[in-house]
């Protein structure tokens, strides 16, 4: 019996079934060894897919089954990649490396591109992948690289690093809640090369973080504003939430997780306080569906005919497990035990039938602009992956 067949044995835990809305409605009846069939033929597809330099997938209209491709700048470009080297670690077939060790190099040039400040997902998520599987100087040199241009975007008198140039009519120095996951390239460039620049700048940007971006029931707001000049900040705000208010399932993923990677790097109890705090929030509020798949914004009013996000259950739970690693917290192992049982089924993952390098159906990109909305996302698998690794 291989790793991955040998899936549920690894986790231990029955599998959770649960209706819900959406697309989510037909009765599971597959058994747990069928559904480890369902990602043994997942995980195939992904080793089938074509490398090309110009088309790293990144999602797909479950309608039309057309799958988006995205170049190297796009920010989900380093996850490919990233998956691949994975589930060579997870099933040991050398086949995903061979893939693997084709894909990264793609992600190379955005280890000097300036103008984005996803410098971190598109180089941390292919290269940081590679080097833990091959000691190779030419990753550590493409992290160090790409940590050097990250500092780029920082602001000392801001204290953080500046995310998106565009809508420079509305936002004047915008932050968001993601680019608290871009900073575990800083603080891996500094391992690798002594350099303390690249965790003081981390620190300095999780801290300015952690002082203006949550409220007081320790949700977070995805996009924070401050004034250049004086570094006061404007305005709090949203691009991907229902409205600037409201909770964007993902943004609190990528809150715990930020919290939880940051607190490993620098054992500051202030970030393990902050990323209970808000694991909390996720795990307990009143519109969180029993399975533990959120909806895409925990304050959409179309609950609960609203779409879930599978992405943002995958970051919560892989970042639960470090979570638990640290406290112990037995409430954090058993809500991220719950997530992957809950997806461990055919009502998330994605039918047989659809030749397509994704493993799970059902996630939200950007619901304002109606972008991607209840359909496969390569990030969403990412974390999922990563989460069975952090199990193991």
């Amino acid at each position: 019996m291989n790793k991955v067949s040998n899936f549920a044995l690894i986790l231990g835990f029955a599998l959770l079934v649960t209706a819900c809305k959406s697309r989510i409605n037909s009765p599971t009846k597959n058994t747990s060894a069928a559904a480890d069939n369902l990602l043994e033929t997942r995980y195939k597809m992904l080793l089938a897919y074509r490398v090309d330099s110009m088309s790293m997938p990144r999602s797909m209209n479950i309608k039309t089954n057309e799958i988006k491709k995205v170049p190297s700048r796009d920010w989900t470009s380093g996850f490919f990649a990233g998956n691949l080297w994975q589930l060579y670690r997870l099933t040991g077939n050398s086949e995903y490396k061979k893939q693997a060790e084709k894909w990264t190099p793609f992600s190379k040039k955005e280890s000097v591109n300036r103008n984005s400040h996803d410098v971190g997902f598109k180089v941390y998520c292919a290269y940081g992948e590679a080097l833990k599987v091959e000691n190779k100087q030419e990753y550590k040199d493409v992290i160090i690289k790409g940590a050097e241009t990250l500092c780029t975007r920082f602001d000392a008198k801001v204290g953080a690093i500046r995310s998106w140039d565009f809508n420079k009519e509305i936002w004047d120095y915008p932050v968001i809640i993601d680019n608290m996951m871009n900073l575990e390239l800083l603080f891996e460039a500094t391992k690798l090369s002594g350099n303390k620049k690249y965790q003081d700048i981390a620190i300095q940007h999780a801290n300015t973080t952690l002082k203006n971006q949550f409220r007081n029931d320790n949700s977070c707001y995805h996009v924070i504003d401050y004034n250049p000049t004086t570094g006061a900040l404007r305005k709090k705000t949203t691009l991907q939430g229902y409205n600037d208010h409201s909770v964007w399932a993902r943004g609190q993923g990528w809150a715990v997780y930020g919290f939880t990677m940051s607190y490993r790097y620098t054992k500051d109890p202030a970030y393990l306080k902050q990323a209970e705090a808000t694991a909390k929030f996720f795990m307990t509020d009143k519109n969180l569906p029993e399975d533990g798949i959120p909806y895409w914004d925990f304050r959409d009013p179309a609950i609960p005919n609203s779409a879930r996000d599978v992405s943002a259950a995958t970051v919560m739970a892989s970042a639960l497990y470090e979570l638990y690693g640290y406290t112990k917290n037995n409430s954090y192992l058993a809500f991220a035990d719950k997530i992957i049982a809950t997806l461990h089924s055919d009502k998330y993952i994605l039918d047989p039938k659809i030749n397509a390098p994704f493993i799970f159906d059902h996630s939200t990109g950007n619901w304002p602009k109606h972008d991607e909305i209840d359909e496969p996302i390569i990030y969403a698998d990412y974390y999922f992956l990563e989460a069975l690794l952090r199990r193991k």
